[in-house]
């Protein structure tokens, strides 16, 4: 049977072959012996190209099969020759490689993409940033770039090359600010950037890097956006994971005398670093070069991190010499050295209990005052007011004795390590701001400029076992993101087809709203009510907590953590945490640390004494006063970051977007594995499939028509000026030599289909000899329009001559008979007179034939019959030769020979008659055998006179039937159309109820494929949640969310649960078996309902995976026959009109797809009950089609009798005997019936 994409929860996806279809889906076969056969739901199975399956597309949409198997598939195969990139429609899928693929980003590359459409060169990275610049330069509207994917997939080496594209391209213009642009990059990996467990180079921090085009489109300046640093990483990294790549490159790459400086050792003195991985990321060569005093105890037991594109030794060089282009004089540098190694300095600082105080307070312990004083000294601060702020706090009495006494409070030791961990989180959090704007200082552009690229590098989707608020804020500008990418690809596409008239299928996705509303909603979204619990005088992270899970109490997107799969997060009680149900997956948050992480406002101590620092850079850092002046009054984190996402997302809907969605091919980092479930899942989030279903039929390219016009209206001569703005448009598109399929008009633009860039963007360069070009191209395609209309008047003048010289030729015709006429007339009597003596010969033949019939003197007849012949010869050559001859002498001649003629015929005929007399009886017998024939004609005439009587009967009787159950339909129509709308209403519900269902289930696979992911990272467990039905709810231990279903369904359910057969577990073969072999006519109309009802269900699924280059191309029935099966209400019937042992038979006229209307076929349909049993296909050009059920059932029409609405078309109905002689016509074998079967 068909070869398929069958599900596979390791592949993704593998080849198979259905072998069985069933009632929960089919049965498929997997190609490769080393999987097991399996029972999947067509949902679970695509169509799959049998031949070139290993044949790779730069565009997906180029295959013949979109679906999700053949994109994991080309992916796949892409991916192993080294390929990374490729296309669905204009949307770039790039898969981190994991090594170094030879001249893949080379100078010569670069140049070969420049100025080059989508399509004319393999799929790239530089395609899209050239395609990105020349919409600017077009369409006059600045463009973004949206670098999405997981941590790892390659978002920020994507950007490095998109930055280094532009301004290679066009910023040599722009001097050092092209390479300032591109020193941004190593600063802000060094200061922004982390190693942690799915990426030695992940990004901790998102960014919007601008570059800015002055009028003359060459790069003027850069501007660069930051978004929520993650500041937990500053003080505790944990297990294989690092703190921010400046700790390890200052302490491996930094001069021996800057380290001495600035007492930098290894990470193991720091506590800010011992916790994680410390070991430094090296090549061979840099490795020799650090000392021992440099290397934690790990790096000397383990040696040192690999990694393609980092060293810490280098990349210090590398940034040190990044700052100093970017302005930073030596002096601004070291204080930035200062006060990154002043952090980790204060991470030394530890706190014990003093028992001095009464209070309970704590005091610096006296083994780390050394720390103490490196920390002070570094950020210019007096050791002992530092001591004090960490010791305790100031704090303002407002009433209770003298007005605003400053009072100062003792803290205990986890309050001194809070502000603590607080203080260098503010240092470096405001240091990396510091940093950010100094390079948006040295690379600044003017306030004339018009257009910029914005390149969005962000965080990609998160989950880890322990998420805290970093994770939650991030996976919610994923939320609005990919919001974003289903607005601007799915839901705007769709809308905008819908109003230029475009009959494109509708492609269906998970709208996240709800999700985005359960965070920002101003009433009681978590981030509202996580302000509102700071406002409080007494903050919980459990009463929040609770709070969240009681205004959200019936919301599916927001579960209890017992709901999770994973089971360490099931131990979490119901005020610890909260799960939500991303787009991507469900992913449990921790709340202890949200209230802390949401507030990053020092105590007034703190803020006071860093404001009084004797460091200049400090001082700056500090500048605008952060300090928490009360509750009521603050600014939070996660109100902070909406706000500048807010923006982020209204500048991203005022540009051109374009997008670049990166996959990581494996969790273990390295290059050459792929796994197929891990990148599938990531194509599923990223929304590629239901983008792969749109482009199917979609057209991703478009222009007004009114713009192209007004775009070739200056450079159009006086004649061209003249055409509407769409019949010019046609005039161009036809002058490219476009095909029809290639583009469709709208109502107010022109659209193309994928694949068609480099034709689009020809059309819109707006430079003017692009522009003179394509006009001289209308011209000429008007010219040769306008030359073939003269060729076909040419020849019609031709055809006109050709008739003039046929006029000609006929009038000489004429000429010719008229004067035949009067020769006619002169020499007539002659020529008459010859012409009866001529006539005469036909008498001699008689006679020479009645001579012969003789049997007596048969001799001298024909002697006396040679003397008669001599004579007439004799008279015709006197008659010719004699000039002179009267027409009285000729017809004197002609008498006597006319008398002898007689004569010889009479004694002759005499002779005969004595002869037939003998012969009369023999004559007598045949003449009875004749009227014997005769009378058995007529017999046999009016027997079938009597046939055609009795068949205009039945045919009559059929009429009658067909009327009465036409009458009876009628007079169900009002009932029916009730119980219709009341069925529409209901299945409406039902259909709704469905969609959430599926919706769920698909949650459900992604909840479970993220559980495994952490339990194969964390070498946890997975506890499976009770399967999910349709009636019952989804998280029971706080909702019930319950789908119901209508009274119809739940009929049809019980009536099939007391059926006597229960066919669900019966095997497709084993129904058709029993329907070829049975007697038992209950069991066997049984299976042939289970048998039929899979098989519709199959020829849909393989309707919706049919090849896009063939419509139709395997009609099992005329379309006129299919179109009404599918009009025909699903009510049930009160009464059965039809007799299910009834034999019936149906022929209507049919034009195969494509063919010629003039060339009609017939299609002949035998009914045995409900289903057909056999089926002829009688095209006009090709051998007969014979199909018998049983045996040929996948060709074969699957409906019922009634859904075909044969009954009701007039005419349509045959006899038996007509179908019969048809059938055995074209060597049809006899039929059985069934019911007719031996016992």
């Amino acid at each position: 049977m068909d070869t398929v994409w069958a599900r596979d929860p390791t592949e993704g996806f593998i080849l198979g072959r259905i072998s069985e279809l069933l009632v929960e889906g089919a049965e498929v076969i997997p190609i490769n012996p080393k999987f097991q056969r399996r029972v999947l739901p067509f949902s679970d199975i695509f169509k799959a190209q049998e031949d070139d399956k290993d044949k790779d597309y730069d565009d997906n949409c180029e295959m013949v099969f979109l679906n999700e198997g053949s994109l994991l598939n080309n992916i796949r195969i892409r991916y192993y020759q080294n390929k990374i990139y490729t296309y669905v429609a204009n949307i770039l899928i790039a898969v981190n490689p994991y090594k170094d693929i030879p001249q893949l980003y080379s100078a010569p590359t670069i140049k070969n993409y420049q100025g080059k459409s989508l399509g004319q060169m393999p799929p790239h990275v530089f395609a899209v940033a050239d395609k990105a610049f020349r919409d600017m330069k077009v369409l006059k509207q600045s463009q973004s770039i949206i670098v999405s994917g997981e941590s790892g997939a390659g978002k920020t080496e994507s950007t490095k090359h998109l930055l280094k594209y532009l301004c290679v391209n066009w910023g040599a213009q722009a001097g050092p600010i092209e390479q300032k642009i591109l020193d941004a990059n190593p600063v802000l990996e060094a200061f922004g950037n982390a190693k942690t467990t799915r990426n030695n180079n992940s990004s901790r921090f998102g960014k919007f890097m601008e570059v800015h085009f002055d009028k003359s489109l060459h790069v003027a300046g850069g501007h660069i956006s930051h978004y929520l640093l993650e500041k937990s990483r500053i003080c505790s990294p944990q297990g294989d994971e690092r703190s921010y790549h400046i700790f390890y490159m200052m302490m491996a790459g930094a001069p021996e005398s800057l380290r001495k400086q600035l007492g930098l050792t290894k990470p193991d003195d720091y506590n800010y670093l011992k916790t994680g991985c410390t070991r430094y990321f090296t090549s061979s060569a840099n490795e020799k070069k650090l000392s021992a005093g440099q290397k934690s105890a790990d790096h000397a037991k383990s040696g040192p991190l690999r990694d393609i594109l980092l060293d810490d030794v280098e990349d210090f060089t590398t940034l040190d010499g990044a700052l100093s282009r970017l302005g930073l004089s030596d002096a601004d540098r070291l204080q930035i050295y200062t006060t990154v190694a002043a952090v980790l300095h204060l991470g030394n600082i530890e706190f014990e209990d003093n028992p001095e105080d009464t209070r309970g307070g704590c005091r610096v312990s006296p083994s780390k005052a050394k720390a103490l004083d490196i920390a002070s000294s570094l950020l210019g601060i007096d050791a002992t007011e530092l001591r004090q702020a960490l010791e305790s706090r100031v704090m303002q009495s407002s009433r209770g004795g003298i007005k605003g006494t400053v009072i100062m409070v003792p803290l205990k030791v986890y309050e001194a390590n809070n502000a603590r961990d607080a203080l260098a989180k503010a240092i470096y959090s405001n240091l990396f701001d510091y940093i950010v704007n100094r390079i948006n200082q040295s690379i600044p552009f003017q306030a004339s400029s018009s257009y910029y690229i914005g390149v969005l590098d962000i965080a990609g989707f998160e989950f880890f076992t322990v998420n805290s608020f970093e994770q939650f804020c991030i996976n919610y500008c994923n939320e609005k993101l990919q919001q974003f990418f289903n607005e601007v690809i799915l839901k705007f596409e769709q809308e905008l087809y819908r109003r230029e008239g475009l009959s494109v299928p509708e492609v269906s996705f998970v709208d996240n709203q709800d999700c985005i509303d359960l965070i920002e909603t101003k009433n009681h979204g978590i981030l509202n009510i996580l302000d509102e619990e700071s406002k409080l005088p007494k903050p919980a992270y459990n009463h929040f907590t609770s709070e969240i899970h009681k205004h959200w109490a019936n919301e599916y997107r927001i579960a209890l953590p017992r709901s999770s799969k994973l089971k360490s997060h099931r131990s979490l009680r119901d005020d610890e945490g909260f799960l939500i149900r991303h787009f991507a997956g469900a992913v449990c948050y921790q709340t202890k640390q949200f209230l802390d992480k949401n507030n990053d406002a020092l105590h007034a101590s703190l803020e006071g004494i860093v404001q009084d620092s004797k460091n200049k850079l400090i001082q700056t850092l500090f500048a605008t006063s952060n300090a928490q002046k009360g509750k009521l009054t603050f600014i939070s984190v996660g109100n902070k970051f909406k706000t500048q996402l807010l923006e982020l997302m209204e500048k991203l809907r005022k540009n051109g977007t374009n997008f670049i969605r990166c996959i990581k091919p494996n969790n273990k980092m390295i290059d050459g594995q792929f796994d197929g479930a891990l990148s599938l899942m990531q194509l599923k989030c990223l929304g590629m499939t239901s983008v792969l279903e749109l482009m199917e039929h979609g057209y991703p390219s478009r222009a007004p028509f009114a713009d192209l016009y007004n775009m070739y209206k200056d450079y159009l001569p006086p004649e061209l000026k003249k055409l509407e703005p769409k019949i010019f448009c046609e005039a161009m598109l036809h002058s490219l030599k476009l095909r029809d399929k290639d583009f469709k008009f709208g109502v107010s633009r022109v659209f193309f289909r994928p694949g068609k860039f480099a034709e689009f963007d020809k059309i819109m360069k707006s430079d003017p000899e692009n522009l003179k070009a394509i006009v001289a191209d209308v011209k000429k395609f008007l010219v040769k329009s306008r030359w073939l209309k003269a060729q076909f008047c040419a020849l019609t003048v031709i055809k006109l001559k050709n008739k003039i010289i046929y006029r000609k030729r006929a009038l000489i015709v004429v000429q010719k008979t008229v004067r035949g006429y009067l020769t006619r007339k002169k020499y007539g009597p002659r020529i008459k007179v010859l012409s009866k003596i001529k006539n005469l010969n036909g008498n001699l033949k008689k006679m020479e034939a009645i001579a012969g019939q003789l049997k007596k003197e048969k001799e001298s007849t024909t002697n006396d019959i040679n003397k008669l012949k001599n004579e007439i010869v004799a008279t015709m050559d006197k008659i010719k030769k004699d000039g002179k001859i009267q027409p009285s002498a000729i017809d004197a001649l002609y008498a006597q020979i006319v008398a002898k003629v007689d004569n010889q015929m009479d004694s002759l005929q005499k002779k005969l008659l004595a002869q037939k007399n003998a012969e009369e009886q023999a004559r007598l017998r045949k003449i009875q055998e004749e009227m014997e024939r005769e009378k058995k004609r007529k017999e046999e005439e009016e027997r079938r006179l009597k046939e055609e009587e009795e068949n205009r009967r039945k045919k009559a009787e059929m009429e009658a039937k067909r009327k009465l159950e036409e009458e009876q339909r009628r007079k169900q129509e009002e009932a029916d159309r009730r119980e219709a709308e009341r069925l529409q209403a209901e299945q409406a519900k039902e259909a709704l109820d469905e969609r959430r269902y599926q919706e769920r289930l698909e949650q459900e696979r992604q909840d479970h494929e993220l559980a495994l992911r952490l339990a194969q990272e964390s070498n946890g467990q997975i506890e499976e949640s009770p399967p999910m039905i349709r009636n019952g709810g989804m998280d029971s231990a706080r909702q019930s969310f319950k789908l119901n279903r209508s009274e119809a369904v739940k009929n049809q359910q019980a009536a099939l649960a007391k059926g006597k057969y229960d066919l669900s577990k019966w095997k497709y073969s084993e129904l058709r078996d029993t329907i070829n072999t049975s007697c038992d006519i209950e069991l066997l109309e049984a299976c042939r309902h289970e048998f039929h009802r899979r098989l519709k269900v199959y020829h849909a699924w393989k309707a919706k995976n049919r090849k896009r280059t063939i419509m139709d191309e395997n009609e099992r029935a005329p379309r006129s026959v299919m179109e009404s099966a599918a009009r025909t209400p699903k009510l049930q019937q009160k009464a059965p009109i039809l007799d299910n042992n009834s034999q019936r038979y149906f022929r209507i006229p049919f034009v195969r797809p494509g063919g010629d209307n003039s060339k009609r076929g017939w299609w002949y349909a035998h009914f045995d009950g409900q289903y057909v049993a056999r089926q002829i296909e009688l095209h006009p050009e090709k051998p007969p089609i014979l199909l018998v059920a049983g045996k040929d059932d996948m060709q074969m029409c699957e409906l019922s009798l009634e859904e075909t609405g044969l009954t009701r078309k007039r005419g349509a109905e045959i006899l038996e005997n007509e179908f019969n002689k048809e059938w055995e016509k074209h060597g049809g074998g006899k039929y059985v019936r069934p019911a007719d079967r031996k016992q």
